[in-house]
C-alpha cells in the first residue's frame, strides 16, 4: 500500500514577485554525500499541491521507498529562501528564468537537478493559418512587459518572422529587432495583443488572456519550441541546493516525475493542455542558468 500523501501548507509573505512564471521512506541523510544510511523524508516545496498529480507523484515515489512530504506555498517568493535555509529538500515550481534571478538578487547559488514542463507562449492570428502565410511587412504584436516581450520575440525569432540584435536573450526589446526582420513588431499592454488580432497580423498572447478572447492554446500557429536552446530559459525545473545536486535519492524523484505516466498525463491535463513535457540534460540547465545569471548582472 502507498503511503499517504503528506502536506504542510506554508504561510504566505507579502513579498513582491521578482518574476512570475507563467509562472512545480526515502534513502540518504546526508544529502551532500548522498549517503543511505537512514530513512529521510524528502521535503519538496511546490505551489499548487492540491493537483491531482502530485498524489500520483507522492504515491509512484513511495513505491520507490521514498517518503516525499509536500510543502505549499502561496507566493512564489517564498520556496527558494526556504530551500535555501534547509527548510525544504527540493523545490518545483519555477523555470530557469525565476531561479537565476532569484540567485543574483539573493546572492545564492540554487541549482536546477531536472526538467518537468515548458508552458510555451504562443502566437495566435484570426487572419492566417500559418507562420508562412504572414507576408512581409506585416506587423505583429509582442507584450509590453520585460519578461514576455522578450519571451515573444524569441518565439518570432524561432517562427522565422524576425531577427534580433546578437542571436536574443531573455532582455531582448522590439529595439533588438534587426531591421531586414521580414515583419514589424508593435509592443501592446500584455492584456490587449488579443483584442488587437483583427488590426494585426499575429499577436503573441499569454495564457492568462486566451480564454476571454475566445483563444485555446491549440490555436497558436507558433509557440516555445523547447528543442530550441533560446526556450530552455523557460523551462520549469526541480531546484536543489548546491551541494545536494548529485544526491541520488533526489535524482531518482526527477527520473520518477520525469517517467511516470501517471504523473505526466496529470501535469497536462492540469496545465489544460498547454504543458509541453521536456527532458532537458541538466548539463543544459545549468548553463542556461549560468548565461541568464550573467545577463542579468550585465544588464543591472
Amino acid at each position: 500500500m502507498s503511503t499517504p500523501k503528506k502536506l504542510i501548507t506554508a504561510a504566505a509573505l507579502a513579498l513582491p514577485v521578482a518574476l512570475l512564471l507563467a509562472g512545480c521512506a526515502g534513502t540518504g541523510t546526508d544529502s551532500a554525500s548522498g549517503s543511505t544510511d537512514e530513512q529521510k523524508t524528502v521535503r519538496i516545496g511546490v505551489v499548487n499541491s492540491g493537483d491531482p498529480y502530485w498524489e500520483t507523484f507522492t504515491d509512484a515515489a513511495a513505491d520507490e521507498g521514498i517518503d516525499v512530504e509536500l510543502v505549499n506555498f502561496t507566493e512564489y517568493t517564498q520556496p527558494n529562501p526556504a530551500l535555501s535555509a534547509g527548510e525544504l529538500d527540493l523545490n518545483q515550481f519555477q523555470h530557469v528564468i525565476y531561479l537565476a534571478t532569484y540567485n543574483v538578487n539573493s546572492d545564492d547559488d540554487l541549482q536546477p537537478i531536472g526538467s518537468t514542463a515548458i508552458y510555451p507562449l504562443g502566437l495566435y492570428s484570426s487572419q492566417y493559418d500559418s507562420v508562412d502565410d504572414i507576408p512581409a511587412g506585416a506587423t505583429v504584436a509582442v507584450p509590453n512587459d520585460e519578461s514576455n516581450q522578450a519571451r515573444g520575440l524569441l518565439v518570432l525569432q524561432s517562427a522565422g518572422l524576425i531577427e534580433l540584435e546578437d542571436g536574443g536573450s531573455p532582455f531582448s526589446t522590439v529595439a533588438d529587432v534587426l531591421p531586414d526582420s521580414k515583419v514589424k513588431v508593435e509592443a501592446l499592454d500584455a492584456s490587449f495583443t488579443a483584442t488587437s488580432l483583427p488590426d494585426v497580423a499575429a499577436a503573441i498572447v499569454n495564457n492568462d488572456f486566451l480564454e476571454d478572447a475566445g483563444l485555446k492554446a491549440e490555436d497558436a500557429i507558433a509557440q516555445d519550441d523547447p528543442s530550441d536552446p533560446a526556450a530552455i530559459p523557460y523551462i520549469n525545473i526541480f531546484a536543489a541546493k548546491a551541494e545536494d545536486a548529485d544526491n541520488p535519492t533526489y535524482l531518482k524523484l526527477v527520473e520518477i516525475y520525469q517517467n511516470t505516466q501517471a504523473v505526466l498525463d496529470g501535469v497536462v491535463e492540469a496545465s489544460g493542455g498547454t504543458a509541453v513535457l521536456v527532458k532537458t540534460p541538466v548539463d543544459d540547465l545549468v548553463a542556461s542558468l549560468t548565461d541568464v545569471e550573467d545577463d542579468i548582472r550585465a544588464n543591472s
